[in-house]
Parts: C-alpha cells; structure tokens; sequence
C-alpha cells in the first residue's frame, strides 16, 4: 500500500509558476512509476506527466510540454511538478499517482492522493 500526499496548489496568475511535491509512503516508493493527472470541472481526469521508477524516463501530455516538468527524489519519497507559463486553461485539481510497474504514460494507477486545486486566473 502506498499513500500519497499532494501539496503545493493554490491561485497564481497566468504566466506564473508553481511547484507541485507529492510525499509518498512506504519503503518501495523507488521501485514504482510515478505520474501527475489533472481533472477540470465537468471533465475526465486526463494524463499530464509520467517519470519512470530511475527518474531516467518521463513523458509530458501535448498541451504542457515545454512548460511542466516532473521530477523525483527517491532519498525523500517525493515526486515533484513544476508548473511554468501557467494558462487558465491548466485550472485543475491536480493528482499524484502511483503504480507497481516501472512507468506508465496514461491515467491507469494503482494509488491515488487526494488531489490539490491550482486555479490559474487571466
């Protein structure tokens, strides 16, 4: 069982930045892929990044490559996001997620935070 805690949100104007961190529990949080999904009002949880078990590897939806970047810290059990050039259009409850393979490019995980809000004004 891995538990996972988001922090991080909040309100910043467009262009402006935030820093996602999400602490995971559990001895094996090393061995998992990691990843960050987002879900707006009235619409499905979509995919935003994905970073491998070795942070070696990541993967980036279209609409924030070049302006989000994934990372992690296996010594903390923390895997991070920034958020860079923030649009309204990022406006999301943003989740951490977890998996027992290595790395996975989609919405499909094992383990689930409780999301954090970022609202980006215009």
């Amino acid at each position: 069982q891995v538990r996972l805690v988001e922090s991080g949100g909040g309100l910043v104007q467009a262009g402006g930045s935030l820093r996602l961190s999400c602490a995971a529990s559990g001895r094996t949080f090393s061995r998992y892929g990691m990843g960050w999904a987002r879900q707006a009002p009235g619409k499905e949880r979509e995919f935003v990044a994905a970073i491998s078990w070795s942070g070696t590897s990541t993967a980036y939806t279209d609409s924030v490559k070049g302006r989000f970047t994934i990372s992690r810290d296996n010594a903390k059990n923390t895997v991070y996001l920034q958020m860079n050039s923030l649009k309204p259009e990022d406006t999301a409850v943003y989740y951490c997620a977890a998996d027992r393979r290595t790395f996975v490019i989609g919405a499909e995980y094992d383990y689930w935070g409780q999301g954090t809000q970022v609202t980006v004004s215009s």
